[in-house]
């Protein structure tokens, strides 16, 4: 996801957008850049690559002037070059942008017509030319935007600067993330938190279809006709420290060893063993007969999750549970009706697809529960209950701690469920709720395995692809094993049910195929060891992930990766942590970062 910063102020903005560019590059980018306006002009500086090419070009020619915008990209339209790189400018105007116009080619062509010239193959150009168009027909810079808006189609966040009026910054959101900072005598404009915390505390956060006009002492909030909106600022609790990487190589690597902290504060206060309760929000459960099904919508990581809360509502509760994609609920016409229970899961509360298919099942009379980290976020405040997971701020890209804190938050809601509607027994009850008591310590004690998971990675460096394998609720968990890899260290992986691996996979493996197994007990164990076997029987190399003290499947593998004898309620749980830390160590060794 691109990142976007704004200044407009008494300071020179360069070292405020370079400052909080570098604290956005957790996001992932191919190419940077900024804009500043300085006596009606603007000058640009972009380039391909990290931020310290752009930087080194900034030092041959620093740009002056006390308003400006930043923005690090992530190619869709066009590959990573400096004719790509944001900002894209066209005579007066200059943006940059986070998301995707669906009909750039369409604006490209009409505006072509009218004489406008193209000098990249981004989405993003027909933005700044298309606001042009209407600033050569004497609107305001305002009223240009506004009009600009109605032609565009897709998902967007906007930060531009005209030079006709150079005083402010406009910014837009539709479906991408956009935050104001605000402070003394200067405003901020971010696509993130941490990009601002270092200069103010006091944000507003603007909500799809609002757009905002910024000056250095004062700020309005407007909906895309133009109608003025009332927005109270909110002072941010985080501490910066939480945001930084605290001593840690990578944010990654500091917040898989911050879960066991992460899943103390997600527990906390919502389990009272001694009276087997679950204290969750009791509107998520208005009667026993309701619901009479579970619809779990997520994306990416988040939708792993789900397919394992399928087992334990299922499994404890007795309630249909389906998982879908949340990028192709509702292009499917999906059968909702008011007595469905929805989960949408976002760690950030603010992905699209998630949103969507949120929006679809409230059309048509759904329960929302949401399931979000950050507080406030446009997930949580359109859902009829929220749980958060109190994960606190995830920088890494590739989700850990989101990860297991929104299992943990299932898992709960499974419990709940089963409760009310007497599908476990109070004693049952007392028993899980002890289990989940010691999920920190058993966490914690996985962590152990770092040092193997890197032997492993170095062993491995230059392999090409993997296979991971597990059963039952331990097979979506090699999914996101298999997701990890792929995501951070650019190797190709491939996750699947063990139990279908002669139905395909099996055609691949040999000495130069790693099989990566989730082999940690429970009563699968013996079909799992039998595709060991078949594994050896074929050279593969056997990378498995085992219970503390086992013999049998440790002869089995080339190497093994031991966490805690664990209850099979939490077994997906902590068998994320050797695959997070495997991927990791694979993307540092590898220098993919």
């Amino acid at each position: 996801m691109c990142g976007i910063v704004g200044y407009v102020g008494g300071k020179n903005a360069q070292p405020f957008l370079i400052n909080s560019l570098k604290k956005l590059e957790y996001r992932g980018y191919d190419s940077s850049g900024i804009a500043i306006c300085a006596n009606k002009e603007i000058h640009v500086a972009r380039a391909k690559g990290k931020l310290q090419n752009l930087e080194k070009r900034l030092d041959e020619k620093t740009l002056e002037g006390h308003i400006g915008i930043g923005h690090t990209r992530w190619a869709t339209h066009g590959k990573p070059s400096d004719e790509n790189a944001h900002p894209h400018r066209s005579n007066h105007v200059v943006v940059v942008h986070n998301g995707i116009i669906e009909n750039h080619l369409e604006l490209r062509e009409k505006l072509q017509k009218e004489g406008f010239v193209f000098q990249s193959e981004t989405d993003t150009e027909t933005v700044p030319a298309q606001i042009e168009y209407f600033l050569n027909q004497n609107q305001s810079f305002e009223v240009a935007v506004q009009n600009t808006l109605k032609e565009l189609r897709g998902a967007f966040s906007f930060a531009i600067l005209c030079t006709r009026e150079p005083d402010k910054i406009i910014v837009a959101k539709n479906a991408s993330p956009l935050i104001l900072g605000l402070g003394e005598g200067e405003m901020y404009v971010a696509s993130d938190i941490p990009a601002l915390l270092e200069y103010t505390r006091e944000v507003v956060v603007l909500e799809d279809g609002e757009m905002a006009i910024i000056e250095k002492d004062r700020w309005s909030v407007k909906n895309f006709l133009g109608s003025e909106i009332q927005k109270t600022p909110k002072t941010i609790t985080w501490s910066r420290v939480a945001a930084e990487k605290d001593g840690f190589k990578h944010f990654m690597l500091k917040e898989i060893y911050e879960q066991p902290r992460a899943i103390t504060d997600t527990l906390r206060g919502r389990i009272i063993e001694t009276s087997s309760e679950v204290i969750l929000d009791d509107t998520i459960l208005p009667n026993t007969a309701f619901p009479s099904r579970v619809v779990l919508v997520a994306c990416g990581t988040s939708w792993h999750a789900a397919l394992v809360a399928k087992f334990w509502i299922e499994g404890l509760a007795k309630i249909p549970v389906e998982v879908d994609w949340a990028s192709e609920f509702r292009y499917r016409k999906p059968v909702i009706d008011n007595t469905v229970l929805f989960i949408p899961i976002s760690q950030s509360g603010e992905t699209a697809d998630t949103l969507a298919a949120l929006e679809e099942a409230q059309s048509k009379q759904a329960y929302v529960l949401s399931i979000c980290n950050s507080v406030d976020s446009s997930i949580a405040r359109k859902s009829n209950s929220v749980v958060y997971t109190h994960a606190g701020p995830e920088i890494g890209v590739a989700s850990t701690k989101a990860f297991t804190t929104q299992l943990v938050v299932l898992l709960m809601i499974a419990l709940r469920l089963a409760r009310k509607r007497k599908t476990i027994s109070e004693n049952e009850m007392k028993g899980h709720l002890h289990t989940l008591t010691m999920l920190p310590f058993l966490v914690e004690k996985a962590l152990s395995v770092d040092d193997v998971t890197k032997t492993i990675a170095k062993a491995f460096l230059h392999t090409r692809d993997f296979l991971y394998l597990g059963r039952g609720s331990s097979f979506p968990i090699a999914l996101e094993g298999a997701l990890k890899l792929k995501e951070i260290s650019y190797i190709h992986a491939e996750g699947y049910s063990a139990a279908e691996m002669k139905h395909g996979p099996i055609a691949l493996i040999d000495e130069d195929m790693p099989v990566v197994v989730l082999a940690t007990g429970g009563s699968m164990l013996p079909k799992i060891i039998g595709n060991l076997q078949e594994v050896k029987a074929r050279g593969g190399k056997i990378i498995a992930v085992i219970s503390e003290g086992d013999q049998e499947v440790s002869r089995l593998a080339d190497y093994s990766m031991s966490i805690p004898k664990i209850d099979d309620l939490i077994r997906p749980i902590v068998e994320t942590i050797p695959l997070q830390l495997l991927a990791y160590h694979f993307a540092d060794l590898k220098g993919t970062d």
